[in-house]
């Protein structure tokens, strides 16, 4: 769909099927002769018009967003992320504590089970999924202090 507009008259625009062309131009100065019949166009052309002069009117894209409101999302996606690592560290810790205190076993003279050194094993796991959210989660503040910096900056802006 192609719309054409008149210089002297922008806000009559003249809608035709189709990319911009002699043929469409015509049945655009169509459309514009039946408004002149009907007397709904607000302005005298009787000085002559011709298709040439209509004005094809483009598409307005919506408004790419600012570099502002990107850096307000990226900190919000930035702070979304921190907490998701908290609660990960956070669900993490009690069990890497309790496996922490059962690893002292290793480092006695008594004796210790099959049982006891598959708990062990299984601990393990826990220590190093903890180990490295934990680390994730510490990496990520930093991230995250500048993200809280952009939203204040926002948030007391808004306050203005």
């Amino acid at each position: 769909m192609v719309q054409y507009t008149l210089a002297q008259c922008p806000e009559v625009t003249l809608a035709v099927s189709g990319k911009d062309s002699k043929k469409n131009r015509e049945k655009a100065m169509d459309q514009l002769i039946d408004l002149m019949d009907e007397g709904q166009l607000p302005v005298d052309l009787s000085d002559g018009f011709s298709a040439q002069e209509l004005i094809e009117v483009n598409k307005q894209e919506p408004p790419m967003a600012t570099d502002d409101e990107e850096a307000i999302v990226q900190a919000v996606q930035v702070l979304n992320n921190l907490a998701n690592l908290k609660l990960k560290a956070q669900d993490l810790k009690d069990e890497a504590l309790e496996v922490r205190s059962q690893i002292d076993i290793l480092f006695t003279d008594e004796p210790i089970s099959a049982e006891q050194v598959s708990t062990l094993k299984e601990g393990f796991k826990t220590l190093k999924n903890f180990a490295q959210a934990n680390v994730r989660y510490r990496s990520g503040r930093a991230e995250a202090q500048e993200a809280r910096k952009v939203l204040d900056a926002a948030l007391d802006s808004a306050d203005r």
